[in-house]
């Protein structure tokens, strides 16, 4: 399947089973006879690495290779000047590229490194993961974290296209593939309650029998918010339901949480928050929990709401003294709202109470 984004600058999403073994059949035609940097992380290379480099090479592609520790620890500015300095000594040239071969970690350090390397070259987003394939591969965003917190350095910057081969996922263990459940419920809740309670309830063998029509429709939902707000001045920030919260639960766990189990945890527990503060007539914070019964992935929040409200303050979203939030109107329908940041303890601690 193909979906077309309409960004400022237009791509394609090719998702198909089988796609890595032929991914020059769809590169840009000026790609042929170029060099390309294969950047990717320490599980990803003896997975993947060679089935693409053999497919580049078949076209007279040049290929080199670099390969960070995986991991969020590791989400770095030390790692991305490691992945320049590597760009640099292989002299790749504004006429080659970057394939971001990997998960959200490799698709934000790659293309972070391709937007300011040389000021900016060209990328390829080829996600491994039902999380990078379903979100952090399409739109642009490129990032990494510093120590006061997620992805508060970065840049826009759109790939040329995106290549998905599911079959990628079935290496993922169970809380990775389920970290792509997360953004997926989440696209469904806010954008498309038909599609939200298809998935809900179902497990990892019901996701794979239809996942290219699965991560189809979560790109068109995506692609169509990207469309309209690019640079998520508004309309985009829907795609932050539970995030907040999220951030913060994957800060005081020193990431020992992963990010898709913090976002469903994050939306959950925001649902429930802004319910009892008034700001929606029901709590669909059973609904969202329900939709993930078919994996064993939700966290037991033992956080307090001060660890969170500190670590929420450093949230990109935050502007000044005021934090936008997203509050569900229905199911398929969320809204966003500014409120003080000061209100984020309260909203946590109603939040927290079950």
């Amino acid at each position: 399947m193909k979906v077309k984004i309409n960004a400022k600058k237009s791509y394609d999403v090719i998702i198909k089973k089988g796609i890595l073994a032929e991914i020059t059949v769809h590169l840009p035609a000026d790609f042929k006879g170029r060099t390309a940097a294969i950047i990717t992380d320490s599980n990803v290379m003896p997975l993947y690495e060679t089935v693409v480099r053999k497919s580049l090479e078949s076209a007279g592609i040049s290929v080199f290779s670099y390969a960070f520790e995986s991991g969020e620890k590791n989400k770095t500015s030390e790692t991305l000047f490691n992945v320049l300095n590597f760009l640099a000594e292989n002299k790749i040239t504004r006429s080659d590229f970057i394939i971001a071969l990997g998960g959200g970690i490799v698709g934000d350090m790659a293309g972070f490194a391709a937007g300011i390397y040389l000021r900016g070259i060209r990328y390829i987003q080829v996600p491994t993961t039902f999380l990078a394939a379903v979100d952090s591969s399409v739109g642009g965003k490129t990032a990494i974290n510093l120590e006061a917190g997620k992805n508060l350095a970065g840049l826009f910057y759109q790939p040329e296209i995106v290549i998905c081969d599911p079959e990628t996922f079935c290496t993922l263990d169970d809380i990775t593939f389920a970290d792509g459940v997360s953004e997926a419920v989440k696209h469904g809740f806010i954008c498309d309650e038909v599609f939200f309670r298809c998935l809900s309830g179902k497990t990892r063998a019901e996701y794979m029998e239809n996942i290219v029509e699965i991560v189809a429709r979560n790109v068109e939902i995506k692609g169509g918010i990207v469309e309209e707000d690019e640079l998520e001045k508004g309309k985009r920030q829907l795609l932050n339901f539970g995030h907040t919260a999220g951030h913060a639960i994957e800060k005081c766990t020193n990431h020992a949480v992963s990010h898709g189990q913090a976002v469903a945890a994050g939306m959950i527990l925001m649902s429930r928050a802004v319910h009892k503060k008034g700001f929606c007539d029901k709590d669909y914070s059973q609904e969202i929990e329900a939709a993930f019964s078919g994996f064993s992935s939700l966290i037991d929040m033992n956080l307090s709401a001060e660890k969170l409200y500190e670590a929420g303050l450093s949230d990109k979203k935050r502007s000044g003294e005021k934090i936008n939030i997203i509050i569900p109107e229905s199911v398929g329908k969320c809204v966003i709202k500014q409120i003080n940041a000061e209100e984020l303890l309260e909203l946590f601690k109603a939040g927290l109470e079950k």
